[in-house]
């Protein structure tokens, strides 16, 4: 009798031992299965203004972009390229630099105005603008554009375009190397080709004002704010940078069939460029 308790007892111990065994392969199954989190995209909003005295006035506008799924800081550091000092980059993050960053303009502002606020004739509104845009995000191409905008009396306010392309598949800002190969030369010879192929939107009593008929240089560089869809790799320039303030800002569209050849293998299977 005692000997097939024995056996009873020990026949439930490898039972509960592999009762366990199974739970544990279970979990752990499922933990390396565990989908990855989804890439969201958020924002943040401030307007806000301040009247200095009876003939100046201040405006702070901006939005930010937040993207809580991405963690490399290196990459964040990228992104937010433009808010020096900045740390944290979650939303309550974001807003405690804004909120700094609009105090510290305000203070600026009114210190500056101390030896010259006399001079002003009419009653202004000085302004300080900086917003971030999604043009897209797809085959793990994170694309944003950036405007900044000011304007401290004069003819006419000021502003400037920038965009960037980050790689989300290996955590870096997209240079131009890692798109095209084309010689420098042959890249502005393409892009002087194609200035008009886009209207500039501008008009005189003429009629439609072409971008070549505003132009300030003799070649256009391939500059840095670039980005692209399944057709054309666009190039984005500021007022100023490459033809008259009338122009406003300007993009270029160069077609992949004009890069063929030139295309690198990563990006052109990532792109499904044919």
């Amino acid at each position: 009798m005692k000997n097939k308790v024995a056996i009873m007892l020990l026949s439930g111990a490898f039972l509960l031992a592999a009762c366990k065994k199974t739970e544990s392969e279970t979990v752990n199954v499922n933990t390396e299965n565990k989908s990855p989190e989804k890439f969201t995209v958020d924002s943040l909003k401030v307007n806000d203004s301040m009247r200095i005295n009876d003939k100046l006035s201040v405006n702070y506008a901006s939005k930010v972009l937040i993207f809580p799924t991405l963690k490399d800081k290196a990459l964040l550091d990228s992104i937010y390229y433009d808010k020096k000092g900045i740390t944290d980059y979650s939303k309550q993050g974001l807003q405690s630099f804004l909120d700094k960053d609009k105090t510290e303009f305000y203070a600026s502002v009114k210190e500056d105005s101390k030896e010259w606020i006399s001079d002003i004739q009419n009653p202004q509104t000085w302004e300080a603008g900086s917003f971030m845009k999604l043009i897209s995000q797809n085959d793990d191409f994170l694309q944003i554009e950036y405007l900044h905008t000011s304007y401290q009396g004069g003819a006419h306010s000021n502003y400037s375009f920038g965009a960037k392309v980050f790689d989300l598949k290996n955590n870096k800002k997209l240079d131009l190397k890692d798109i095209t190969t084309m010689p420098k030369a042959r890249l502005e010879e393409l892009l002087m080709k194609n200035l008009d192929k886009l209207p500039s939107g501008t008009t005189d009593s003429d009629g439609p004002v072409k971008n070549s008929d505003m132009l300030l240089v003799d070649v256009i560089p391939a500059n840095q704010a670039f980005y692209f869809d399944n057709e054309h790799l666009y190039f984005h320039y500021s007022p100023y940078e490459i033809a008259a303030f009338a122009a406003g800002d300007i993009v270029i569209p160069v077609s992949w069939k004009e890069l063929d050849g030139t295309i690198n293998p990563e990006f052109k299977k990532r792109m499904k460029i044919n």
